[in-house]
């Protein structure tokens, strides 16, 4: 199993030597937020896309 400290360091390795605090708190939110999305699929379960469309529709404007 994969450490957070193990991730971290993957994920510094893949950013430019130039990057800034801000760059670097970015990427690990977006990290975090998708890790939170895959164990609410894997314990809640999906949705299709079809219903995704339909949800989608209430909020887009034509």
């Amino acid at each position: 199993m994969i450490t957070t400290k193990q991730k971290v360091e993957s994920l510094l390795s893949k950013l430019p030597d130039d990057c800034s605090l801000e760059d670097v708190q970015y990427h690990l939110y977006v990290l975090e937020k998708v890790r939170q999305g895959l164990e609410v699929a894997d314990t809640k379960g999906t949705v299709t896309q079809e219903e995704a469309e339909r949800h989608l529709s209430k909020w887009l404007i034509k």
